[in-house]
């Protein structure tokens, strides 16, 4: 006879709900194909506001063809990143923060697992405050109202299917995103086609051609936008991929899934915006309404269903990763716990910056900004760990201090701390003016002949001020770095699996 925990956890696994929580993944489990990797990143990247984001990268003032090329390189090479660190989600059937130990050490990979927790868990309430403010906005326009109860009803409806998703967890999460695939997908098409008579060939050809300073500045815009924005989850959503599954096939999906819409929808966004530069600026400080006032009345609903939706499919993911995250920090919680912990924050977060904090949004975006940085040191380091890896992980030793990781790498926390200083010197703040405090950013770049900074507007001028430079910098210096310094230390590891191994065999 079961006991009342053991049935009680057999019934929550019948209602869906997935138990799992950071250990290690059973190999009974370990069933999922690497196409099914196809359907989370699409659904989450399936979104309007990809159309939006063309404005930001004419903005750089080159031509459409620039742009398209920009675009290409950008959105399918930062998914491929995601694809490498969806590797060890392989290799290891564990989160990608507990994987990560590997490279930082048991205790030392608290440090850039809070600056993992703190970017999931903030990005993610952003997008439900786009959410919930998109629904105002759509709401507005159609003559709904759009007032504070429009946004009361929009903040808890979109938090409740965030949270909800989040806690089932897994395998809820990947019906819901295959699901929310197809919604997302066929309303996206038929906005395009509806807003297709706005596109001027004329004009959008017309666009000068911009420099090459210019042009590569608009490429680490795009990557920083994309792909690298989800990396610190990648291996999160290949844990349960076989032992046998092609490593190959694993990237080429991830890459699959999260680039084919980002692509599709900005190119397409490129030629509505430089057909019109009313629209353009529009989108710079009204994404949401700057579409929506090209659309007829009748496609409204159609279209605010599209955005929340793929705003929504987003969350999701980011929530359940930043769940994982704050158990791999010592957090003692059954996951869906996790989960709904984050979640509560995340409707809270919601609620103060919709109702009650008028001017808290910049100065938010300007912080979770600066945390890309070091994210983005993080990812060089760990993508140089997985390179330099051939066997799988020691799944014991990922939680045993004393093991073959163990406490700290000083090797890898010294390479976060530098890249990141770095990286942050060759950043400014977006949000000057709200976020004044966050102007000791960019100092590199005037001494390298960057940028020149105006304290008078507390602005940056030149092509590469507001590239976001550091974040790139900062990834392939942590990569340089860790490939080099780390070499030894990963053949140590290895060699002592292999070591383990033999005498497995020979006792046998």
């Amino acid at each position: 006879m079961s006991t009342p925990a053991t049935a009680t956890g057999q019934e929550v696994r019948r209602l869906g709900v997935e138990t799992t929580g950071i250990e290690i993944i059973e190999e009974s489990e370990r069933t999922a194909q690497p196409r099914d990797l196809f359907w989370p990143w699409f659904a989450a990247n399936v979104s309007v506001f990809g159309i939006s984001y063309a404005a930001f990268v004419l903005g750089f003032g080159i031509s459409f063809w620039q742009s398209v090329l920009v675009v290409l390189v950008g959105v399918v090479v930062s998914f491929a990143l995601c694809g490498v660190i969806a590797l060890a989600g392989k290799r290891g059937s564990a989160p990608t923060m507990i994987l990560s130990r590997a490279a930082f050490g048991v205790t030392g990979q608290k440090v850039p697992g809070v600056i993992s927790w703190l970017t999931s868990i903030g990005w993610e309430t952003f997008l439900t405050i786009n959410a919930t403010l998109a629904t105002a906005t759509v709401m507005r326009k159609l003559g709904w109202g759009g007032g504070t109860a429009t946004k009361i009803i929009a903040c808890f409806v979109v938090a409740a299917l965030v949270v909800l998703a989040s806690v089932a967890g897994y395998h809820v999460i990947m019906r819901l995103q295959s699901w929310l695939t197809w919604i997302t997908g066929i309303i996206t098409v038929v906005f395009m086609v509806v807003a297709a008579s706005h596109i001027e060939w004329s004009k959008v050809t017309a666009l000068p051609t911009g420099s090459w300073q210019q042009t590569v500045g608009a490429l680490v815009m795009v990557m920083t936008g994309f792909g690298l924005g989800w990396i610190n989850i990648a291996a999160d959503w290949s844990r349960y991929q076989h032992r046998d599954a092609s490593g190959g096939a694993i990237v080429a999906w991830n890459t699959f899934g999260g680039a084919v819409a980002p692509v599709v929808l900005v190119i397409f966004g490129l030629l509505l915006a430089g057909s019109d530069g009313t629209v353009a600026e529009s989108i710079l400080s009204n994404p949401i309404g700057a579409l929506a006032d090209i659309l007829p009345t009748w496609f409204l609903v159609p279209f605010l269903v599209a955005a929340i939706l793929s705003l929504v499919s987003g969350a999701v993911l980011g929530i359940y990763s930043s769940g994982l995250t704050l158990l791999s920090l010592g957090v003692r919680i059954p996951r869906p716990a996790a989960a709904f912990v984050d979640g509560v924050i995340l409707t809270a977060g919601t609620i103060y910056v919709v109702f009650v904090a008028e001017n808290f949004a910049s100065p938010f975006q300007s912080f979770l900004i600066t945390l890309g940085v070091p994210l983005a040191s993080w990812a060089g380091i760990m993508i140089a760990d997985i390179v330099l890896r051939q066997r799988s992980y020691d799944e014991n030793d990922l939680f045993d201090s004393a093991g073959r990781y163990g406490s700290w790498d000083w090797t890898s926390i010294g390479i976060l701390v530098v890249t990141s200083v770095v990286g942050w010197g060759l950043v400014v703040n977006n949000y000057a003016q709200d976020a004044s405090w966050n102007n000791w950013q960019g100092y590199l770049l005037h001494p390298l002949g960057l940028g020149t900074y105006d304290p008078k507007t507390a602005s940056w001028s030149g092509n590469w001020a507001y590239a976001n430079l550091g974040v790139i910098v900062a990834l392939v210096l942590s990569f340089v770095a860790a490939y080099l310094l780390r070499r030894g230390t990963v053949a140590r590891q290895e060699a002592s699996t292999e070591e383990i191994a033999d005498r497995a065999a020979v006792e046998a």
